[in-house]
């Protein structure tokens, strides 16, 4: 019973704590990258577009290819079209 009490007690002060985090150090902003559309997604294309989103990682999304569903505000999606020129930025 005591270990049970000391688990539910830690699980409650953590939970109190959740709520305090600080701010990630990355927040995608994809407003800021749309200088890539229209433009041939290189290497220094999709660096260029990361920083300037301020997005933790970034990636293309190809016509057809599968991709992860789950949304990440740290990454930016410069999506492609078959000739791998930008056709839209957005975060997730």
């Amino acid at each position: 019973m005591r270990t049970l009490c000391l688990v539910t007690l830690l699980s409650l002060v953590a939970a109190g704590c959740a709520g305090n985090a600080p701010p990630a150090a990355f927040s995608c902003n994809a407003a800021a990258a749309q200088s890539a559309v229209g433009k041939v997604a290189n290497v220094q294309l999709m660096e260029d577009a990361r920083r300037a989103a301020n997005a933790r990682m970034v990636r293309t999304l190809r016509p057809g290819e599968a991709v992860t569903l789950e949304f990440n505000a740290e990454r930016l999606n410069l999506e492609v079209d078959a000739a791998n020129v930008v056709q839209r930025v957005r975060c997730g």
